[in-house]
């Protein structure tokens, strides 16, 4: 079966999912248009997504490729070619603000179009099932930059990172949100920021890097459920036996913390499991803690495990699309194409839902890359490949997790 064809190029097909005016729009919020000419921000924004798409290795492929194709381009709401000095200017000059509002927008657009989305879009397979309520992990990737090229982001003697903090809702596999800042930001500090929108009754996971007991009580008084690891370091006293052990549960205990400023910034009792874990086919001792008190001890080390999740993100994001090769070095240049990045991957997913796509994101970005120019209906595309008719399922484990400029974390 051949795939039918199309009046519009895929390209534009996908670019058709942002609303027609939204980039203008956003363009005129945020003093856009009045550093856009002849390259206006629609072009602007259309050029970064192609990048991503294509997965072009520098400028001069954006332009040249876009410069071939400029009589389809102009089909695609009047978009032009950028010059390889115009659009570096952009990227170094027009806010990036305007990338951030573009992708919670079109998220929020998107979702608007088809509720479900979120609700039925693509399911961690190793989600606990007796966990009906929602499920936020929260984590950071660094990302490695040039340092002589990137002063803004020095972290270190001869290194510069950028990092990005992301709150993902397990159930729907997607962002809730980001913040993108210098790898100097530490994870504490941010966590506050990122935990704001998590709601009475929801449950976040995230690993020791972000412990803080001032936050975590925050959490506390706002009847937000939390599981992460103790620090090795931690000073407490045992109130009292929560359950026997069992099985690979070595202690289930309710402590309460006695180090001089923490017994302070926590004041009430919560809950250490320690239990055997297997990592890499090697069992090893690891101790979580929590403040609820009715979840089985199995059932807090499912929901830690469950926090691989979000390096299955990050590994997405950073081997399907252009997060580590950059196509501008100042801080504003990164920051636009990072959300850029992050703006065509939930375009991909809402595409893969729409598709019903049964296979992996990475082939669905392979497939939809290799017929950007054609004249082809994208859904037809995709109903032609693959042999396999079964779901792909997601697994996240440590030794998927290591990628180069992938900081695993605690």
């Amino acid at each position: 079966m051949n795939p039918s064809k199309h009046k519009m190029t895929v390209l534009s097909q996908i670019f058709k999912l942002i609303p027609r005016n939204l980039i203008p729009k956003l363009a005129k919020k945020h003093g856009v248009d009045k550093k856009s000419r002849s390259f206006s921000a629609t072009s602007h924004v259309l050029s970064l997504v192609f990048g991503q798409l294509s997965h072009a290795i520098g400028l001069n492929d954006i332009c040249d490729t876009l410069h071939n194709h400029s009589g389809v381009l102009t089909t695609i709401r009047g978009a032009v070619p950028p010059s390889r000095n115009g659009f570096s200017y952009a990227n170094r000059n027009r806010n990036a603000d305007m990338a951030e509002d573009l992708f919670w927008t079109v998220t929020e657009y998107l979702e608007q179009c088809s509720p479900n989305f979120r609700l039925q879009g693509r399911h961690y397979c190793a989600i606990p099932r007796r966990f009906k309520r929602s499920i936020n992990i929260v984590d950071s990737s660094t990302i490695q930059l040039v340092a002589n090229c990137m002063d803004w982001a020095k972290h270190r003697r001869r290194k510069a990172a950028a990092k990005m903090h992301l709150r993902l809702d397990l159930h729907s596999f997607l962002p809730s949100f980001v913040v993108v800042k210098t790898a100097k930001s530490s994870d504490p500090k941010e966590a506050w920021a990122v935990c704001a929108g998590v709601k009475d009754g929801e449950i976040v996971v995230f690993d020791r890097a972000y412990v803080d007991f001032k936050h975590l009580y925050n959490l506390e008084k706002r009847n937000v459920f939390w599981v992460t690891r103790a620090k090795t370091n931690m000073k407490y006293e045992v109130v009292g036996q929560h359950s026997s052990p069992k099985g690979n549960i070595i202690r289930d205990l309710r402590i309460k913390l006695t180090g001089v400023n923490t017994s302070k910034w926590y004041p009430q009792e919560f809950r250490l499991v320690e239990a055997m874990v297997e990592i890499n086919g090697k069992m090893k001792k690891m101790t979580f803690i929590t403040n609820n008190l009715d979840w089985a001890a199995s059932s807090i080390c499912d929901l830690y495990k469950a926090r691989w999740a979000i390096e299955v993100f990050f590994k997405e994001i950073k081997q399907t699309l252009k997060i580590a090769d950059f196509v501008g070095y100042n801080e504003n240049a990164i920051r636009w194409q990072i959300w850029t990045a992050l703006l065509t991957y939930i375009l991909l997913r809402f595409i893969a839902w729409q598709s019903r796509w049964s296979h992996s994101f990475m082939r669905l970005f392979t497939v939809l890359r290799g017929v950007l120019w054609s004249c082809l209906d994208m859904f037809s595309v995709l109903e032609c490949c693959g042999t396999a008719g079964r779901t792909s399922r997601m697994r996240a484990a440590p030794e998927l997790a290591y990628l180069p400029g992938l900081d695993p974390g605690g």
